[in-house]
Formats: structure tokens, sequence, C-alpha cells
């Protein structure tokens, strides 16, 4: 297995932070997300499923027989002034500490608001809204809004998963519900608790104004978070060389994912955009996750 490089030098890289299993919302079982990286040519992964581990035992059995450093993981969900923003815990120790009890809460939270979801997209034409999501996530784990949103699409109420988001499930609409989700700093510490990196998740996708993405760099980096997305999927060059600027003047390691869910779409795993020469140093070099950076796998 290759090392990966010490910085971004804009070759192909064979490291994806970010996909997600039947665990949380995606379409594959973890040890499948593995042998699809393998298909691809990744040699370094994290299964980073929505707010839960529960696929990492079997994506790390899988990881070993394919030859594949796994780094476990989970996104967690948090409110920050009034928006929805991810976090990734790259937790190359495991789930340990204060975010033990933070995972158990952050399902529990799920439960809440998929009831109050259900309750709100029954009031636009979804009738029985939780059964209905719960048959499209085919099993007892915590709902999410694709699993709404697919329910959307099955009834017919819209003719596709992004016009559910638009309309129904994204940040404003009555499906978003927020309440629910701890703040920013407090998810972050649970990370820092268990010995893992915070990563931002896109901060490119919110829609913010590049003073507000700033703020929300400066809240992220305040409470002790270490990274942020550098590359998510496929962005403008632009915005990523501007992204790359904001990390460094707070002292933030660039990481890259591609958010993959499901095979056939556009995102694949490893798929996304090149990351351009910057002197943002890689996540892999931040001194907690530096071992998964050597050649040779465990």
């Amino acid at each position: 297995m290759s090392a990966l490089p010490v910085r971004f030098e804009g070759e192909p890289l064979t490291i994806d932070l970010h996909m997600h299993s039947t665990a949380s919302d995606g379409a594959l079982p973890p040890a499948e997300v593995v042998a699809l990286c393998r298909a691809r040519g990744l040699t370094h992964m994290a299964l980073t499923d929505h707010d839960t581990m529960d696929g990492i035992a079997e994506a790390q059995a899988a990881a070993s027989r394919e030859g594949i450093r796994l780094i476990p993981g989970t996104e967690l969900s948090t409110q920050w002034r009034g928006i929805n923003i991810h976090v990734v815990g790259l937790l190359p120790d495991g789930p340990q500490g204060d975010l033990v009890a933070g995972l158990a809460a952050q399902a529990q939270a799920r439960e809440r608001r998929s009831l109050k979801i259900a309750e709100r997209l029954e009031k636009v034409g979804l009738s029985d809204a939780l059964a209905r999501a719960r048959e499209q996530a085919g099993s007892p784990r915590p709902l999410g809004r694709p699993d709404f949103a697919r329910a959307l699409v099955a009834a017919g109420l819209v003719p596709d998963i992004g016009t559910a988001f638009k309309k129904h499930l994204g940040n404003g609409k009555a499906g978003d519900i927020k309440a629910h989700w701890p703040f920013l700093s407090r998810v972050v510490a649970w990370i820092l608790d268990a010995g893992g990196v915070a990563v931002l998740a896109h901060p490119l996708r919110h829609g913010l104004t590049r003073r507000k993405r700033g703020l929300l760099l400066d809240d992220f980096a305040a409470a002790g978070g270490q990274a942020a997305e550098l590359v998510s999927g496929f962005q403008n060059p632009d915005l990523t060389r501007d992204l790359a600027r904001q990390l460094q003047e707070r002292g933030l390691f660039g990481s890259v994912g591609s958010d993959f869910h499901f095979p056939g779409g556009h995102l694949a795993p490893g798929s996304m955009s090149p990351v351009p020469r910057t002197a943002t140093p890689p996540v892999w070099t931040h001194p907690r996750l530096v071992g998964i950076a050597a050649a040779d796998a465990a």
C-alpha cells in the first residue's frame, strides 16, 4: 500500500474520508462499501454514517480482507445559528469517553425528530409518513431526511429526491427540524474527548456567504475543531482555492470525501473534484491521524 502524500500537490488521491452505508442512509452494507472502495483503487477510507458507528466492526473486518486502511468515523448532526451543520469525527481509537453517551443521545434525537418530520409531512399530503419512511429505510435504524424524501417520491408527491429537499426537507422547509440537535461546540467536544479529529463537513454546501462561512469556521476553530472538508464531491475550483485560504487563515487542516450514499449516482467512492496545489495541510498529517498515512496496512 502506498503512503499518502504529506501535502496537496494537485495529484489524484486514493483516499475518501466521507461515506455512508446501510448503518445510516446509505444503500450498501458496510462490507460492500469497502469492497467498492477497493475496486475503485482506494487505499484509505473512512466510514462516516450519520450519528452512529454501528457499521464500523463490519467495515473493519472487510477492510482487513481487502487490504484497505479504514479510519472509524461518524457524521454528527449539530445546530449553529439556526443552521443544520454536520461534523465528521475521524476516530482512530473508536468511540469512547463522552462520545459514547453522545451517540446514544443522537439516536434518541433522531427518533424524536422523525416523529416531528412525519407530522409535518402528513400536513402536505404524505399520509402515514412515518411508516412510509420506515419502509424506505428497510431496517429499524434511526430515520433520516433522505428516507422521508424517498417516501415522498414513492408516493408521487415529488418527482425526485432533489425536489423533495427543495420543497419540503431542505434548510428552512417544513421537514427541516433542528431543535433536537446539540450545538456545534458540544459535538466537537465529544470528538476531542474520544481522541479524534473534528472535521467540518461540506462547508460549501450551506449556501453561506463568504463572510458567514468565515464566521462558521471561526466558531468551529474556537470550539476546538481541527479540519474542514476542502473538497466534498464535485465543486467549483475557484471556490475550493478560496476555501483553502480560509482554512489556512485559521490553522485548519483540509479533508476530502465523496459523501457517497448509493451506487449509480454521480458520486462514487473516491469521486470528487481534484484538490489544487495548496499549503493547507492534509488532515491525515494531523498528529492524531498521522499513523494512517504509513505505507503498510496493519
